[in-house]
């Protein structure tokens, strides 16, 4: 009897980030062709599935965005972003640029500093600052929401300090 041959690690990360698109876990199926792509380039299932695996990422972040759901999205666009320009996606004419998704991002950024900053102005420091939060889930380089919470924290901590008013 003759035994089957051994599957490649490069197969074994290929089926991986096939069960995981089938489970629409889009980023951890990108991150598993990924990793099959470096132990095979050009890894011909990887090749076909990867630029729908990095669009359909994209179209889940487009649909939590549709429902309100700001910080997944942008948590899902920054993922996108970060696999576009793989090798397995070049010259697939996917139906969005990188300035897409930039521009997407920083427009929910936007919006969440701006709802951040409201809360702020009422006094509600906790909610501001799980506004400003948000965007660093997603952008931890996000200089503006860093400092806004840093801001937010301090005042926060020291209004602790003295105790509510009498």
């Amino acid at each position: 009897m003759v035994s089957p041959p051994p599957v490649s690690a490069a197969d074994r990360a290929y089926a991986s980030g096939g069960a995981a698109m089938a489970e629409a876990n889009y980023e951890r199926a990108l991150e598993m062709f990924t990793t099959a792509w470096k132990e095979s380039p050009g890894h011909p299932g990887v090749a076909g599935d990867f630029p729908e695996a990095l669009a359909r990422l994209k179209n889940s972040g487009d649909e939590s965005f549709r429902l309100g759901r700001l910080e997944e999205a942008g948590r899902r666009w920054s993922a996108a972003l970060r696999f576009l320009g793989h090798p397995a996606e070049k010259g697939k004419g996917l139906p969005f640029t990188k300035a897409d998704l930039r521009g997407s991002i920083d427009r929910i950024s936007a919006s969440l500093m701006e709802k951040g900053l409201v809360e702020y102005r009422k006094g509600n420091l906790e909610a501001a600052i799980a506004f400003w939060r948000s965007i660093l889930a997603y952008d931890p380089s996000h200089e503006e929401a860093a400092r806004s919470v840093q801001t937010a924290a301090t005042q926060l901590q020291n209004l602790k300090k003295i105790g509510p008013p009498k």
